[in-house]
């Protein structure tokens, strides 16, 4: 079954719907994941983060989760747990034992916030942002490793696609 805009791939099946899927019965429904962007973009960012983590477990002893909340941290003055979650799309738990594990290793400090006794405020320590200044070199080099092969002009492109695609999922979700 050819897809508008699709070629057939040399690894799909052969014959005709009603061949493929046994006689009588409805033709089977096919998906080509390689051909399906939530899938391919799925699995190209987990195999960015995965490297990253093995970066970072290697060299700093750092999950993502615990990175995340650290580079937030690079850049935010006022953040919450909650941010973070909301920042991130990590549920509550995995932030909670992110920040727990930062802030045991003191790199991270915990304050009740002075708007909301309930909540509370997140802040880097000294030892917090000197192993950032270290470590966002690192994954900045390893991002233009990434990228090289990319022209700049393709770089910006697939910024601006997932801009687009980033709003219309606002838009239908």
């Amino acid at each position: 079954m050819e897809m508008e805009g699709r070629p057939k791939m040399s690894h799909e099946p052969a014959g005709s719907a009603e061949e493929v899927s046994g006689a009588g019965l409805p033709p089977k429904p096919e998906l080509d994941l390689n051909q399906f962007l939530p899938y391919r973009l799925n699995r190209l960012a987990d195999r960015i983060s995965d490297e990253l983590e093995r970066m970072y477990a290697q060299r700093y002893d750092l999950n993502v989760a615990q990175w995340r909340v650290l580079a937030w941290l690079s850049h935010c003055d006022d953040l919450t747990a909650k941010k973070v979650c909301t920042y991130t799309n990590m549920d509550k738990a995995r932030v909670s034992r992110a920040v727990q594990a930062l802030v045991d290793r003191g790199l991270v400090t915990r304050t009740p916030s002075a708007r909301d006794q309930r909540v509370h405020d997140l802040h880097l320590t000294r030892e917090g942002a000197e192993l950032l200044s270290r470590l966002i070199p690192e994954a900045q080099d390893w991002e233009a490793e990434l990228v090289a092969t990319l022209s700049a002009g393709e770089y910006r492109d697939l910024l601006n696609a997932m801009g687009k695609l980033e709003r219309q999922l606002e838009r239908i979700g």
